[in-house]
């Protein structure tokens, strides 16, 4: 039995892929997982369960689609990997404010050659600065993550996995609702 967070992406952005997070708790809940709670209106729920966060997150991905017809990514993470998230960003040796700093999910561990010339690539961002670290991208946008070209689609095209940002405040929160259910 394990304590997970799954993040969905791209829901209730836009106008698009629109999910109450009434029904993303039902769906869960009929899996067969407990303890469901989420967290925000942008598809983050946490909750216990058996297996693996990954089957964990094929399971809410084939069922949204199956129940509610939305063909929506998700990734997920167990507590403990939740937990190493906050304790390895290496960001944080640079003295970086926290509300400047965001992670990408990444759903598999990206290719070492994309990861390569995505590094290549680092000086091009003006003062944005990334981190690759296993299937994790930290990312420090002082402009703000709305401005930069470090993007969710752009690190998926990249990278060539599925993925999903969250700022560091969510991370955050989702590791202590994780605490908490466990």
């Amino acid at each position: 039995m394990g304590t997970f967070a799954a993040m969905l992406r791209s829901v209730n952005v836009g106008g698009r892929n629109r999910l109450a997070m009434t029904d993303l708790r039902t769906v869960v809940s009929s899996l067969g997982f407990a303890d469901v709670t989420t967290y925000l209106q942008s598809g983050n729920v946490v909750f216990t369960g058996p297996g693996s966060a990954p089957a964990a997150a094929r399971a809410i991905e084939a069922r949204l689609a199956a129940d509610l017809g939305l063909a929506v990514p998700v990734v997920a993470r167990s507590a403990s990997q939740l937990r190493g998230i906050l304790d390895a960003n290496p960001l944080f040796s640079r003295q970086v404010d926290p509300k400047t700093v965001h992670v990408t999910f990444l759903a598999d561990r990206p290719a070492g050659p994309s990861v390569t010339e995505l590094e290549r690539l680092a000086g091009q961002f003006g003062e944005d600065r990334f981190e690759v670290v296993g299937t994790h991208v930290y990312l420090h946008c002082p402009g703000g993550y709305g401005e930069t070209k470090l993007n969710n689609a752009y690190l998926e095209r990249r990278l060539g996995v599925t993925a999903t940002t969250r700022n560091w405040r969510t991370v955050r929160a989702l590791a202590e609702l994780c605490r908490l259910q466990a």
